[in-house]
């Protein structure tokens, strides 16, 4: 038996046994979601969770994050694992037992999975320390959703070690209804999109609905710049280095019969490379800009930078794809075919360490695809039995973050 395929024993039966623990840490936190960077309930659940098992546990000083840390009984690389413990500001519709008890906010991107996940892992890897060669630092993140949580934990420095060094690779998974539950997708390179929020401030002269010739309609205005935005991205970007506009909101005036001064269009664009974030950027200033003095009105336009893209170090997905073979079964694992253009706060993990963002599907078995809802939706609802699978595979990317033979199975 080889290394890896030692390493990788018995891993999966070993997360199915712990899955009721971890199902009932996700479902303690998914009662109790909390937003942005303070979160006591689910920052004591986890503290709680970890009691035990030997390991260097600090807190952050500016949010409610939790850095662990277990040292291998082996010399090897410092591996990072993250799960973000953040929920949305959405209103539960799932009718669940265990529903958010929280008006308004709600587990809807699967991060109280990804937590109790993570949890699990380090159970499972604390158990496994004679084999583990190195050190494993367990990054539980708050306000992935909003604000940047992970920028904020390596300034507070979850990337440095104890004794002066860094971390060597970082691995996360994120479920998603869109897949057969417990496989896992994943490609190299660019993986999830930079997003970034565009706000368009149009200035004309209002007056009586009646006689809007002798003041200036900015909704018109702002309604072509709309359209206009949209047929710039068709016609100025490479289709194989795609963007996306959206226009969310458009707000403008106050009652039926008058003219409104301004109108506003609020929304995102998203890209996968530098090279068409700028394009992109500049495409709206100059549209915005242009439609506008074409009708006499002003345009004032704010662009305000978001995360950058997840780009997946080719050397660490190939090593977590053989990894994932090798645990779960070729048949179980996929290669994705295109990024999604959503966004992630890893990417700023990935800017400084390579390493590999994953896919894991958790689509309830039995349910149409077309027919489930996916992240970022009320009623979204995801298949448990995956957790096993995910805490499996982060301890597998610990164990053998240099990867194993598709051909081994654990």
């Amino acid at each position: 038996m080889t290394a890896a395929r030692e390493a990788l024993s018995g891993l999966l039966e070993e997360a199915r046994s712990l899955l009721p623990d971890t199902v009932a840490l996700r479902r303690s936190i998914h009662r109790h979601p909390e937003l942005g960077t303070d979160l006591p309930h689910t920052q004591r659940a986890v503290l709680d969770a970890l009691v035990g098992l030997r390991l260097h546990v600090t807190t952050g000083s500016g949010l409610s994050s939790v850095t662990a840390v277990l040292e291998g009984d082996l010399p090897g690389p410092t591996v990072l694992l993250r799960a973000d413990m953040d929920a949305l500001p959405l209103a539960e519709e799932t009718g669940l037992d265990f529903a958010s008890r929280a008006p308004g906010a709600m587990h809807a991107c699967g991060h109280d999975a990804h937590t109790a996940m993570l949890v699990t892992a380090a159970r499972i890897l604390t158990a496994r320390r004679s084999k583990l060669a190195g050190r494993v630092v367990f990054m539980f993140q708050p306000a992935e959703e909003s604000g940047g949580g992970a920028l904020r934990m390596i300034d507070e420095g979850v990337l440095r070690t104890a004794d002066g060094g860094s971390v060597d690779c970082a691995f996360a998974l994120h479920v998603t209804t869109r897949f057969d539950s417990g496989t896992l997708h994943l490609r190299p390179g660019p993986t999830f999109a930079a997003s970034d929020l565009l706000r368009v401030t149009v200035r004309g002269s209002g007056g009586h609905a009646s006689t809007p010739h002798l003041g200036l309609d900015p909704v018109p205005v702002a309604c072509e710049i709309v359209q206009a935005l949209q047929t710039m991205v068709t016609r100025t970007v490479d289709v194989h280095d795609p963007a996306v506009v959206t226009v969310a909101s458009v707000h403008a005036g106050t009652t039926a019969n008058v003219i409104p001064d301004t109108a506003e269009i609020v929304g995102t664009f998203r890209t996968l490379s530098p090279a068409t974030r700028q394009l992109v950027r500049e495409g709206i200033t100059r549209v915005a800009h242009h439609v506008a003095a074409a009708h006499a009105a002003r345009a004032e336009v704010t662009l305000t930078e978001g995360y950058p893209p997840v780009v997946n170090d080719p050397a660490r997905t190939a090593a977590l794809h053989g990894t994932a073979r090798a645990l779960l079964g070729p048949e179980r694992v996929h290669q994705l075919p295109a990024p999604f253009m959503w966004a992630e706060d890893f990417s700023y993990v990935l800017q400084r360490v390579p390493g590999a963002m994953a896919f894991l599907g958790a689509r309830p078995p039995g349910t149409p695809p077309a027919q489930v809802p996916d992240l970022h939706s009320g009623r979204v609802v995801f298949d448990e039995a995956a957790l096993a699978t995910g805490a499996a595979l982060h301890a597998a990317a610990a164990l053998c973050p240099g990867g194993a033979p598709s051909a081994e199975h654990g």
